[in-house]
């Protein structure tokens, strides 16, 4: 059942935000602080009011899952502009004047004083001194809320204004001190230590998974404690020109203690487990399923036609035509996207592969009788779309409506039981090095992802640095679109690394359809072979040309008859929903079935006859991928240049540049010794309004 009781919460928050105008025009004797935690009902609906917080487009509803999703090699968002812009947070380039920025910023900080108002009159109520275990509980779920809230601050700006104390009882003139992040990452280990002692587990409350719970308690501790450990940009005070320094702490490894046993103690409660598929888990959400045992521990609870993007900014491109789409579901976006070049990162038989990369996208057009008609059209674009969410997996006896477009309803999953056990084996890894309860932890996901032990075996851990590599390439392919991968580059001090190589991809690919090559290519093929288990050479053997054919699932699975050469020209392949058995969740819409797609081996292109419910089509239609070079100038176009315009970038002239504290360098070879590339500007600038009411307290560095 999904969670109502939040989204009726959007006027008691407003209401609890302006008491006091409310009281004195309305009700003098109804709604004080006294009324509101002398009642349990009411207290429960306070709480309503945070978790409405929490659900803003602003915050979680949308800017959490697209706006700061930076570029990397698996979420992606294309540029083509070649000049310095106030939000372009995506590619590692904006200032202080961006408007999101200051949206999040005071979304996440009004999410913070709704928690901190009702935390603080909870613990003054007379249920809190009696030892009430729902109260108890409650103060829990704000805690954890609270805690989210701060935790993603930290991660996205570093060092940032920092108190449990709500601002109306510092004074209107009082400024919130900036604390460092480790002073700040303690506190909030600390206040879910010791809240989640009172907190039931997520199958013991109402609502489940869409509630905070014990588990996911647990579980936030252990994602806190894993960033503390990691490596983040500590800004050089002394010169605000420099973009800073990786550092972690001198005392890192008390923080993956923290990981290990709190993850241990979510792991050894037995609440969650892997019994879904990957793809049962994100359809299930599209359907407003919540499953309360299972992968999820956390996830948003957004309201039908009143909240979240999920499924409208993700999945394929739905175009509405005059507010009407052929079918239930309303308009989809389709902006929120994974690499062109994700899906060949991926181990061979990896099922996630085949559901999370969309090829394909939706239009319409009008038929002879001037009825609407929809069309599917394969998307061989810069970036390709992230099928793990979308409306049109919703049923259509639950679809919005014709006329809708965001405000979904559809659930975001904020914590899973996946990261869980890939946080586990990572903080084992990292104590005692690959031990066989870190392997244990790693192979429970990869159980899921693949149907042969042969492939779930197939991981590197002789080493420790080994199986961190292995860890983070799993996290790689399990996380996509859920705001995980830059973080962990980030954490992990790679995060340079990865990103030189991303735009060098996209440089290299763009270069070779131009007619020449970048160069890089051996050095792209040697890195993704080392760090992603891959076979060298298969940028030379992508799939320029792909074939495809438009059906529906419910007309029937096509079959091939025969296989011949066709011609002379070669393609690598896989057959979408072929070897590797996919259901597409949509079985009234027309979907693809693309021949090539994925596979780097070459193979011979069939010429076959397929037959779809009675109907034979022996030719297949076509589209050329990669063509993103320019032959009369001889250089890649400008999405491949510009898309990580913040760290690399390439000029018209063929030249690269890296970004040194914002300095252009010339870039034209590998250096031998990574650790001497720039760092990236990842920590966002404090907005400008923030800055201007703190009368000189806040101080931009990192080069803004």
């Amino acid at each position: 059942m999904k969670l109502k009781n939040i989204f009726m919460a959007g006027a008691a928050a407003m209401m609890l935000a302006s008491c006091n105008d409310y009281l004195d025009v309305d009700a003098p004797s109804a709604y004080t602080t006294e009324f509101v935690y002398g009642d349990s009902t009411e207290i429960e609906r306070a709480l309503n009011g945070v978790y409405a917080q929490a659900l803003v487009n602003n915050l979680y509803g949308r800017y959490y899952q697209s706006t700061f999703q930076y570029n990397t090699d698996v979420d992606f968002g294309a540029s083509s502009s070649n000049a310095h812009a106030h939000n372009t947070y995506s590619r590692y380039d904006c200032d202080d004047q961006g408007g999101e920025i200051y949206s999040f910023w005071t979304a996440a900080y009004s999410l913070i004083e709704y928690a901190n108002k009702f935390i603080n009159n909870a613990q003054n109520s007379s249920f809190y001194a009696n030892g009430n275990t729902n109260v108890l509980q409650m103060i829990g779920e704000a805690k954890c809320l609270r805690a989210m809230a701060y935790h993603d601050l930290v991660v996205m700006w570093g060092d940032v204004p920092f108190t449990f104390t709500p601002t109306a009882s510092l004074g209107s003139d009082f400024v919130i001190p900036i604390f460092d992040r480790q002073v700040i990452q303690d506190s909030l280990i600390a206040d879910l230590k010791d809240a989640s002692k009172y907190m039931k587990f997520s199958t013991e409350i109402d609502n489940g998974v869409e509630r905070c719970s014990k588990d996911f308690a647990w579980a936030m501790i252990a994602r806190i404690a894993l960033t503390a450990g990691g490596y983040s940009l500590r800004p050089n005070t002394s010169d605000a020109k420099s973009y800073g320094t990786m550092e972690r702490p001198s005392d890192y490894i008390k923080y993956y203690k923290i990981v290990k046993d709190y993850t241990d103690s979510v792991i050894n409660s037995k609440t969650h487990n892997l019994g879904q598929s990957y793809q049962e888990v994100f359809v299930n959400e599209c359907n407003y399923n919540v499953v309360n045992n299972d992968d999820v521990i956390f996830e948003l609870p957004f309201a039908k036609d009143a909240s979240g993007y999920t499924g409208y900014a993700q999945g394929p491109t739905y175009n509405a035509y005059e507010s009407n789409t052929v079918g239930p579901w309303g308009a989809c976006n389709g902006g929120t996207r994974v690499n062109a070049f994700y899906r060949f990162l991926f181990q061979e038989n990896d099922k996630r592969r085949e559901f999370v990369n969309g090829l394909w996208y939706y239009s319409y057009y009008t038929t002879s009788s001037g009825s609407l008609a929809d069309t599917v059209y394969i998307r061989n674009d810069y970036s390709v779309h992230n099928n793990k969410w979308s409306k049109l997996w919703t049923d259509e006896s639950n679809a919005l409506g014709t006329d809708k477009t965001s405000n979904t309803g559809i659930n975001y999953p904020y914590m899973r039981y996946a990261d869980v056990l890939l946080m586990n084996a990572e903080a084992e890894n990292e104590i005692n090095g690959p031990t066989e309860s870190a392997k244990k932890n790693l192979i429970a996901v990869r159980e899921r992802a693949f149907s042969s032990d042969l492939d779930i075996y197939n991981f590197e851990a002789s080493t420790k640095e080994d199986f961190q590599k292995t860890i983070l390439r799993e996290r790689m392919y399990e996380f996509a679109g859920e705001n995980m991968r830059w973080r962990d580059l980030v954490r992990t001090n790679t995060i340079s690394e990865e990103l030189m190589y991303s735009f060098l991809r996209y440089y290299s690919a763009g270069m070779i359809n131009a007619g020449s090559a970048s160069g890089f290519e051996d050095a792209i093929n040697e890195h993704d072979r080392f760090n992603n288990n891959l076979e060298e050479g298969y940028i030379d053997n992508l799939p320029e040309r792909i074939y495809y054919h438009a059906y529906r699932l419910s007309d029937g699975e096509p079959s091939a008859v025969g296989l011949k050469a066709f011609g002379s020209q070669l393609y690598g392949c896989i057959v979408n929903s072929g070897e590797i058995e996919q259901k597409y969740p949509n079985q009234s819409l027309k979907s693809l079935r693309i021949y090539n797609a994925y596979k780097t081996a070459q193979q011979p292109m069939p010429a076959l006859t397929i037959k779809i419910g009675g109907f034979k089509a022996t030719s297949w239609n076509y589209a050329d991928f990669y063509q993103w070079g320019d032959a009369d100038s001889g250089t890649p176009k400008d999405q491949c240049k510009y898309s990580f315009y913040g760290f690399i970038r390439a000029d018209d002239s063929g030249n690269i540049w890296i970004v040194r504290n914002g300095t252009l360098e010339p870039f034209s070879v590998i250096p031998s010794n990574i650790s001497s590339l720039p760092v990236v500007r990842y920590i966002l600038p404090y907005p400008n309004l923030a800055i201007q009411r703190s009368a000189g307290e806040y101080k931009n560095y990192y080069g803004y």
